[in-house]
């Protein structure tokens, strides 16, 4: 889904050079994994004399206090630290992160999201000296760090070849796609869509047979304004993630020869009325007060909102029913449903840390199998039940304390976590089947992103944010009738002069050793 762009994603000059005279003082009173010489890898994760250190772990914003939420009184149980939890703020935490790295504020942790601008701040601290290099620590203190997480994702988070961060892996899978109302369906006697010309179709009929009885208000599809790329239309288009691989290089859409077909299909969607014609000002709230209003006929969504917009739709409309429509085919056969891959989060160490070897020995106790595993989804006939190989949750104490569990992860044991995340959806029905459908019955359409295990890459993480604002406003500015398609080339060459072209090289030059 399209972001919008975030002016505080690089360090400003002054940060920059706080943070080079944070490396130079932090080096006269830290250690690093280099000072310890255990005598064997069980000697040094075994408990030491004296009280294990105090640790401070900068977190993710979430609504409820780390410090007394139950997960974090577990992990002092088994792993044997008092950790005091910090949270970043909701808003903006790139700047309040930025200072907090500069200022040398002496965290042993800091846990940001993993997305690409967060990648690219972690890469600029690494290469700025701010952070510790784990490889020493890992390979002395680390080994279930070693044995849980991916390799290949451990690999991605290398900065000049050197590992600075434990990465924990995103759960692969498709998100977004367009939910129904099954009962408009039902009464205008048509079947969910499958191909492009049968949701051009619906969407008519939902125009002009008034299945939700609002007469000429009704909207047959909405859509927030920051998508103007349409998850499931445009994987029908050959294009289901901001980059793609055509003719054997990766793409970004823009430049794809497909990109003009879905303007104009989406164009004539416009033009006929079939799309909400405010969608370029509609918020997340706004499609969807439409939506469960019982205005619009189609929403784009993320199947994560099923049961509060399904409870909403039918306290309004006490007869509506809603489902995901399957992945829809374009000409040539084309399909997909854009899924995610790479980096949920991502673990680093400071140089101000006052005790790195702690830091890692406490990541590590966190990945013992059985630590994880309690941590992620509690105790078996307490939080959950595991019959058939399916770990189902028992509610409420589920959600009451391990609902937020995620974001006690420091990485994660990557062979069982999916298996264990699934609890996470049946805590809801419809949520579990719209997760299943989505990931599970469309399981082969489901075309992961090719740049998620990518490494740092300057210039495409310098550009990424920039380049995909300016597509997405040109994009939706096309749909809407305010720009001709015949600008398009003076519009690529504009997109290529703003780092498109070094962005497109550097992506590829990696795509190309990435396939061997």
């Amino acid at each position: 889904m399209l972001k919008k762009h975030n002016k505080a994603m690089l360090l400003t000059v002054a940060a920059c050079l706080s943070i080079s005279s944070l490396v130079a003082c932090a080096s006269k009173n830290t250690t690093t994994g280099g000072s310890a010489s255990p005598a064997s890898t069980a000697a040094a994760i075994a408990t030491t004399a004296g009280p294990k250190a105090e640790l401070r772990s900068l977190q993710i914003w979430q609504q409820e206090d780390y410090n007394t939420y139950p997960v974090a009184k577990f992990l002092e149980e088994k792993t044997g630290y008092k950790v005091k939890y910090d949270m970043l703020p909701q808003d903006k935490p790139q700047d309040k992160l930025n200072i907090l790295i500069a200022s040398g504020e002496s965290y042993d942790v800091i846990t940001s999201l993993g997305g690409t601008e967060f990648k690219a701040l972690y890469a600029d601290y690494a290469k700025k000296g701010a952070l510790v290099d784990l490889g020493p620590l890992i390979d002395k203190f680390g080994p279930n760090i070693k044995s849980a997480v991916d390799p290949d994702a451990l690999e991605a988070a290398k900065v000049d070849g050197k590992l600075y961060a434990i990465p924990t892996k995103s759960i692969p899978t498709a998100s977004t796609s367009l939910y129904i109302r099954q009962d408009w369906l039902d009464k205008v006697g048509m079947k969910a869509p499958t191909t492009l010309d049968e949701l051009v179709a619906v969407l008519k009929a939902f125009k002009e047979k008034d299945p939700g009885g609002n007469g000429d208000k009704n909207i047959p599809l909405t859509v927030r304004g920051d998508s103007p790329f349409i998850d499931n239309i445009v994987g029908a288009f050959g294009m289901p993630n901001f980059w793609n691989n055509v003719n054997g290089k990766l793409t970004p859409r823009i430049l794809d020869p497909a990109y003009k077909d879905y303007i104009n299909f989406a164009q004539d969607l416009f033009k006929q009325g079939l799309i909400d014609k405010e969608f370029a000002a509609n918020k997340d709230a706004t499609a969807k007060e439409k939506f469960t209003s019982g205005r619009a006929g189609i929403i784009l969504m993320n199947w994560s909102d099923v049961p509060v917009i399904a409870d909403a739709l039918v306290k309004n409309v006490p007869t509506a029913k809603a489902t995901f429509l399957p992945a829809l085919k374009g000409k040539d056969g084309k399909i997909g449903l854009s899924a995610n891959q790479g980096f949920d989060r991502i673990s680093f160490i400071p140089k101000a840390s006052k005790h790195p070897e702690d830091a890692i020995k406490w990541m590590n106790a966190k990945l013992e199998k059985e630590t994880f595993k309690g941590m992620a989804i509690g105790e078996e006939n307490k939080h959950f039940t595991f019959k058939d190989g399916t770990y189902t949750p028992i509610q409420p104490i589920f959600t009451d304390e391990r609902n937020r569990a995620n974001n006690f992860l420091m990485g994660s044991d990557d062979k069982n976590y999916p298996t264990y995340w699934q609890a996470r959806v049946r805590k809801d029905l419809r949520l579990f089947e719209a997760w299943k459908f989505m990931n599970v019955t469309e399981a082969n359409v489901r075309v992961l992103d090719p740049l998620g295990f990518a490494p740092y890459l300057p210039d495409f993480s310098k550009n990424f944010q920039q380049l995909n604002v300016m597509v997405g406003d040109y994009t939706t500015k096309l749909i809407f009738g305010a720009e001709p398609l015949s600008g398009l080339d003076a519009f690529q060459q504009k997109f290529k002069a703003s780092g498109g072209d070094a962005s497109f090289k550097e992506v590829n030059d990696w795509y190309a050793t990435a396939k061997k």
